[in-house]
């Protein structure tokens, strides 16, 4: 491999001829050959737009000529596009500050905008240049913010708006089948299979909301308070203008915060965004995993819903269909919520005036955006939209269950019904059958008390 000579304020350092990053770059990646994992395309978008807008204010504010700021927005362009990721190698584990990736970026830019320079006698410089009134304290925060409110906004939230309309849907759909409702795993009074789904529905709403409230927090960026907060070497107009162009061509509602110290010492924003995903994931297994067990047999568990067949389920019983699906989500949730505890754990690692585990942070929250926002999408379409209801086993199963006898108690008593239920139990007979036999009710009552669908809505039973 061909190399050439770059220099940094600690000397000279051989990169490879054909990357465009710099001598920076080059000890980081010396440095820190952990773990492979590099920083996600939303992210690199992210900083790509910073400095897109960085230079265009920079330029307005009359601190880079015409030329320069051209050329740096044009390389940033490429960054925001993707077309120079091969040239972010940077593992995420790393300085706390993110730094490296910062300086990663502004060499790329450097490089490239050189390049793209009509005067070939100038030179873009990395800090002097396209990191003009900025500091990797702040630059590297508002990348996160932002490229996790952009991926919430247009990415995990209309997947989980898709899954909410499926699961109303088929709501809708069950509204009339009834089944045995189940506490404790135990067999509890009939309810509707369509208010279940209604119940899964309104989860999902709820996260929903939980997730909006997180995006207002991480609308809020850090740009502009440089190195501590104070926002040294930086023009007073410079993070409120640049804020306002990434506005403006991403649509978020996104603002200066209002206290520089809290955005740069502090991350519970990025915290409690971590907290709603957590919840979702939470909410999903939750759902996830009833229709696993509700799927369950077909013919030797409970059996009231029919997956769809997606694969084959076993390598040595043919036939056998598996909630693959549902497990699949089911494990999505449960590294969203390993990824929260490490960005909690991330969270608490603000030292005086700077965050030491941003990159971490980065990682795990814009991991388990997209873990959910695919896992959500692949149960939605090839499970829940395919899933029927097996109604004829349904209302079997109301009918053997011992809980169908909770409407007698306000009419015969506690203890007299408990020992209908008792008797039931130990002969193998339905409520209905022993009631039939006990001679305490008329048939007229036995068949209007034990009626499954008065039972699935609020009302006190009248003798």
């Amino acid at each position: 491999m061909t190399t050439r000579s770059e220099h940094d304020s600690m000397g000279e350092m051989q990169v490879p001829s054909t990357a465009l990053y710099g001598a920076q770059t080059a000890r980081a990646y010396d440095n820190f050959p952990i773990s492979g994992i590099r920083f996600p395309r939303p992210f690199l978008r992210a900083l790509g737009l910073i400095k897109e807008h960085a230079a265009r204010v920079n330029h307005e504010l009359g601190l880079l000529d015409d030329q320069s700021a051209m050329a740096i927005m044009d390389a940033a362009g490429e960054v925001i596009e993707g077309r120079l990721d091969d040239h972010f190698p940077l593992d995420i584990f790393q300085t706390g500050s993110g730094t490296s990736t910062n300086m990663n970026t502004n060499e790329v830019i450097a490089h490239r905008g050189t390049q793209l320079l009509e005067n070939a006698s100038m030179t873009l410089h990395p800090n002097d240049h396209v990191n003009l009134g900025q500091s990797s304290n702040d630059v590297i925060p508002t990348a996160m913010h932002l490229a996790a409110a952009e991926q919430l906004v247009h990415q995990l939230l209309p997947a989980l708006q898709a899954l909410q309309q499926t699961l109303a849907e088929k709501a809708t759909e069950y509204d009339d089948i009834i089944k045995i409702g189940r506490t404790h795993l135990q067999d509890a009074t009939p309810i509707r299979l369509g208010q279940v789904f209604s119940g899964y529905a309104r989860q999902v709403e709820l996260v929903c909301g939980e997730l909006d409230r997180a995006v207002t927090g991480l609308c809020e960026l850090p740009l502009g308070g440089t190195a501590v907060g104070t926002g040294i070497n930086t023009h007073p107009k410079f993070a409120r203008q640049v804020i306002a162009g990434i506005a403006a061509v991403t649509g978020l509602p996104l603002i200066e915060a209002t206290n520089h110290f809290a955005a740069q010492g502090g991350k519970e924003q990025v915290v409690a965004a971590s907290g709603a995903l957590k919840t979702t994931a939470v909410a999903l297994f939750k759902i996830a995993n009833d229709i696993r067990h509700l799927s369950s047999g077909p013919r030797c568990g409970l059996g009231e819903l029919n997956l769809p067949a997606v694969q084959p389920g076993s390598s040595i019983m043919p036939g056998k269909v598996n909630p693959v699906m549902a497990e699949a989500l089911m494990q999505v949730c449960a590294q969203t919520i390993g990824n929260d505890a490490a960005i909690s754990i991330g969270g608490l690692s603000g030292n005086f005036e700077l965050n030491v585990m941003m990159p971490l942070m980065a990682h795990n929250l814009l991991q388990s955006i997209e873990l959910l926002t695919n896992g959500v999408l692949q149960f939605d379409r090839r499970c829940l939209q395919g899933l029927t209801a097996n109604r004829e086993h349904c209302e079997a199963l109301v009918e053997q269950s011992l809980a169908m006898c909770t409407t007698l108690a306000p009419v015969i008593g506690y203890d007299q019904t408990a020992a209908l239920a008792k008797q039931a139990a130990e002969t193998g007979k339905t409520i209905r059958e022993v009631l039939h036999g006990s001679g305490l009710l008329s048939n007229t009552e036995i068949e209007r008390l034990l009626d499954p669908r008065p039972m699935t809505e609020p009302g006190l039973v009248q003798s």
